[in-house]
């Protein structure tokens, strides 16, 4: 482990977003995951002679709408540029991209824990079009090409390489995830190709400023394995130098099944992508009017929530975490604290009872029958006494469930849960169960403190679990003491 620890990593993600728009970059056909290959697709987006694209405004919203939340400087004029090269996915034999011209330069996002948050500068995130996809393994000689996605608008996100560990990436490229997808640009998902991630690592000796020899890593399709690959390509690098090897700058690729990266093709000589500015299409101004319209737009971000749950609401840092992990989730929660003042409460419904019934079904948020104001009912019925927690959560909660069109209260009510708080009635039940263990009795007098949860279980089991526990514990403590 010693070796390991004289070097460190350098390391910068480069991240496409497909934007969530109806139609492609520059033509009017269908953007959307799936189809019968090679269907959304037409003359345009096969730039065949004489066609001419046109641009779609709306990725611009968008790439701008992601460039407000990550801090950076919007660019005024705009100006789309060729890039040329062949591949065989790629049909026009050029893409359109920004090349001198990002739309957005110059941000960043913050990583890690609340108080301990590190700052990951955003280089640029430009627009630009996809390519189709090449299919190797449904055919056993030959690869097979579908243009369906050919077209489609993307973002590419570049970081500053800012980034020092697997660990690092992970927590950068998951604060991507959510922001793409509380913003509505994108839906995030790696599996699907729809958010992709190239990570370009190189090692040096701790305390070095020349960055070491970069080697450029593809085809990892989720956050965890971006994760793996970098890991394993740290400890392969600083093995490969240690033993006196000459490492080169190469593109590699991540094998999940075995956990390893391996070559790809050698990036000693650099593309010539011969940009040149994109004949077809004039450049794009943003107004200022725009950029306001767009921001005045925005819905609190994850970062944002994150300070207001732990700042405002004194909610625990993980509680924060996990609200905000999800878009839905969060939503749900900011009605839900709208309708009722007990947020750590309302925190424990969430991360308790809901996300249970959540992780159950395997399903989102917006599949629960019960709403936020069921939920702010159920509390206001535990805070007032009438209702304990387990109660609540093991039988009202799935009863709602089954019966969302009724009110908390009422239901409870019909299913004879409601609290008894009858001090007389309570006593008897307490005069009960410490008649039942005589000898218990004894041992708690004599010091043995922690058995008054025996007299308290049998309380709960004689009143049906329906005796207020405060009550009950105080007539216990009472009678025990006497």
């Amino acid at each position: 482990m010693e070796v390991y620890d004289k070097y460190e990593a350098v390391i910068g993600l480069e991240v496409h977003a497909q934007l969530l728009t109806a139609t492609k970059a520059y033509s009017s056909d269908i953007s959307a995951y799936g189809g019968e290959p090679n269907t959304y697709v037409s003359p345009v987006t096969l730039g065949h002679p004489g066609t001419l694209p046109v641009f779609n405004a709306k990725s611009m919203e968008l790439a701008i709408k992601l460039g407000l939340a990550t801090h950076c400087t919007i660019t005024r004029y705009n100006e789309f540029a060729r890039k040329n090269y062949f591949y065989v996915d790629l049909p026009k034999g050029y893409q359109i991209t920004q090349d001198k011209t990002p739309i957005c330069t110059k941000g960043h996002l913050l990583i890690g824990e609340y108080g301990k948050e590190k700052r990951i500068g955003i280089t640029r995130i430009h627009l630009e079009e996809d390519a189709g996809k090449s299919i190797h393994d449904l055919d056993p000689f030959y690869t097979l090409v579908d243009l369906n996605r050919a077209g489609t608008p993307l973002v590419e996100i570049v970081s500053e390489p800012d980034m020092r560990s697997g660990e690092e990436a992970y927590a950068y490229l998951t604060e991507i995830r959510k922001l793409v997808r509380y913003l509505d640009i994108c839906d995030g998902n790696m599996e699907e190709g729809s958010l992709r991630c190239d990570a370009n690592i190189s090692v040096r000796l701790k305390g070095a400023e020349a960055f070491g020899v970069k080697v450029e890593v593809k085809n990892m399709n989720s956050v965890r394995n971006v994760k793996r690959a970098i890991d394993y390509e740290i400890k392969r690098q600083i093995d490969a130098i240690e033993s006196g090897e000459t490492l080169t700058q190469e593109t590699r690729s991540f094998d999940a099944a075995k956990g390893t990266t391996f070559s790809m093709r050698s990036k000693e000589a650099a593309h010539d992508y011969r940009y040149f500015p994109e004949p077809d299409l004039q450049p794009f101004i943003v107004e200022e009017h725009m950029v306001q319209s767009i921001r005045s737009k925005m819905p609190a971000l994850p970062k944002e929530l994150m300070h207001k749950y732990i700042e405002q609401l004194k909610l625990s840092a993980y509680d924060a975490e996990i609200l905000t992990a999800e878009k839905s989730v969060a939503l749900y929660f900011e009605s839900l604290i709208t309708k009722t003042p007990h947020y750590k409460s309302a925190a424990n419904w969430m991360l308790g009872p809901v996300k249970s019934w959540l992780n159950e079904q395997a399903a989102d948020i917006s599949a629960l029958p019960v709403t936020p104001d069921h939920i702010a009912e159920i509390i206001a019925l535990t805070e007032a006494g009438k209702l304990n927690f387990t109660i609540a959560s093991q039988q009202l909660f799935p009863a709602l469930i089954e019966s969302p069109d009724q009110q908390a209260e009422t239901l409870a009510r019909n299913m004879q849960l409601i609290q008894e708080s009858d001090a007389a009635l309570i006593a008897a039940f307490v005069e009960a169960a410490i008649a039942k263990f005589p000898d218990k009795v004894e041992e708690y007098r004599n010091g043995k403190k922690g058995i008054l949860g025996l007299f308290m279980g049998e309380v709960m089991k004689l009143s049906k679990g329906k005796a207020d526990p405060k009550m009950a514990s105080s007539l216990l403590e009472e009678k025990l003491n006497a």
